[in-house]
């Protein structure tokens, strides 16, 4: 008889769980209580590259002139933005949606919840109630936003999370966005390039402070000068506002906008699973798992965000995988270090491994490479040349460790790098592969002939 498993959260980890295991000759449940895809899909990844797409479009429009291309732009409409952006979560929804029927996954819509360590109850929309008890489980419960302990912030209900800056009807005259992360740099932008005038206030000295420090601040200087404003190492004290405008206490300093929004990343969820009715092991708000991503309850497995691990839709759906297969008597251990980090902005930010920082952290004897995209005859042919790539290669080892860029398409670019890092590659291989020309892949490799001073097109 095949195995059952149930699976609670339908996103990107959810999902892909559920069609490995349906692979592997599993009978497959899925529970989701509100939209399939999850965070990413619905109001997470997609809807923001959408947005950050129409903002491109608007800026090639603007840049068209100097292509020799004659055009004169007459402004945007937001509202047509907006439906676009849902038109391209419904085409994916329905896709996630066609997927579970092609592999036969039953799909249970409501809330589901432990009784006990082996039974799960399913609160329908309608008010009807299912209980399950499978072989095996796999919980990918997501995350939801984080908010900051400020001051008035829990009276003042005028804020947007990153799920209500994606449903603006209108567009603010002035929006405040609290965190320098990937997620209020990506709102920042997309704002910034329809005119709405951003101030971005963080905490730490630099933005995106888990990324490459030296490239963020790059970055940061490239945002500036399209217009976005940054406080950096300011910490809000308390906020104030009304429907029309938000005032926040910087300590000696006040800072006024009409709107805004608290990007400063997101948390488990793991809140009406029922857990206290288990024996499952949480530590803050996330589910312990071990190596292969099983819980103290052997037949419970967890991924995804909810185990607080990495929140990232690919280290999720990886998770999945690794997951589905082992509830099916496999014995994979999931190997996450090599998962690149992305941010989807002009230029675009990738990096995958160590950062300078984390490597002098681990006292790890390190050379650099670096190559400008000024150097780059199709970034040059592209008009995209701010940036550049840097590769970190271990002296003893030749291999490399962290490899991190700023230009265009850096988040396709990456994937090669994390290929190298995946498999131990060293400097010496990536040079002996030939890269096509001309290609913005070629800075990748011209950072690692610069690392060990062999680079052709910049001088040593």
């Amino acid at each position: 008889m095949n195995k059952t498993i149930a699976i609670i959260g339908g996103g990107p980890g959810g999902y892909v769980a559920a069609i490995r295991a349906a692979q592997l000759g599993a009978k497959v449940t899925l529970i989701e209580k509100n939209s399939l895809g999850g965070t990413c899909l619905n109001v997470g990844c997609i809807p923001t590259k959408a947005l950050l797409q129409s903002a491109e479009a608007l800026e090639q429009v603007k840049q068209a002139q100097k292509f020799g291309i004659q055009t004169e732009l007459q402004g945007f409409d937001w509202t047509t933005v907006m439906k676009r952006k849902d038109r391209v979560v419904k085409q994916l929804v329905k896709g996630v949606t066609g997927l579970m029927k092609s592999n036969q996954i039953e799909i249970l819509q409501g809330s589901a919840s432990f009784i006990d360590d082996q039974t799960i109850e399913v609160n329908a929309p309608d008010g009807e109630k299912v209980d399950l008890q499978p072989d095996q489980i796999i919980l990918a419960t997501g995350s939801k936003p984080f908010i900051p302990s400020i001051q008035g912030l829990d009276t003042y209900n005028g804020w947007l999370d990153s799920s209500k800056a994606l449903a603006l009807e209108e567009l603010p005259e002035s929006m405040i966005i609290i965190g320098g992360g990937v997620i209020g740099i990506e709102f920042a932008s997309i704002f910034n390039s329809f005119g709405v005038e951003v101030t971005i206030v963080e905490e730490q000295p630099e933005i995106l402070p888990a990324m490459d420090q030296e490239l963020a601040g790059l970055l940061r200087k490239k945002l500036a000068k399209a217009g976005i404003n940054f406080l950096l190492g300011q910490r809000v004290e308390a906020v104030t506002g009304n429907e029309t405008n938000v005032e926040l206490s910087l300590g000696e300093d006040t800072l006024c906008g009409e709107k805004l929004l608290v990007a400063v990343g997101r948390r488990s969820y793991i809140e009406g699973l029922g857990l206290e009715n288990t024996s499952i092991q949480t530590e803050r708000q996330r589910i312990l798992v071990n190596d292969h991503l099983q819980t103290n309850v052997p037949n419970v497995y967890a991924i995804g965000d909810c185990t607080g691990q990495n929140m990232l839709a690919h280290y999720a759906s990886a998770q999945g995988e690794i997951a589905a297969e082992n509830a099916l008597d496999s014995h994979e251990s999931f190997d996450g270090q090599v998962t690149p980090g992305c941010v989807y902005l002009d230029p675009e930010f990738a990096g995958v491994g160590l950062t300078e920082q984390q490597a002098t952290k681990k006292g790890i004897n390190y050379r650099t490479g670096k190559f400008p995209l000024k150097a780059s005859g199709k970034a040059l042919a592209m008009d995209k040349t701010y940036g550049f790539a840097k590769v970190l290669v271990e002296e003893e080892t030749d291999k490399l460790i962290g490899v991190h860029l700023l230009c265009e398409r850096a988040t396709d670019l990456i994937t090669e790098a994390a290929c190298v890092l995946q498999h131990g590659g060293t400097a010496e291989e990536v040079i002996a592969t030939i890269h096509p020309h001309p290609t913005l892949s070629e800075a990748f490799r011209e950072a690692t002939l610069a690392a060990d001073h062999r680079a052709i097109h910049i001088s040593n």
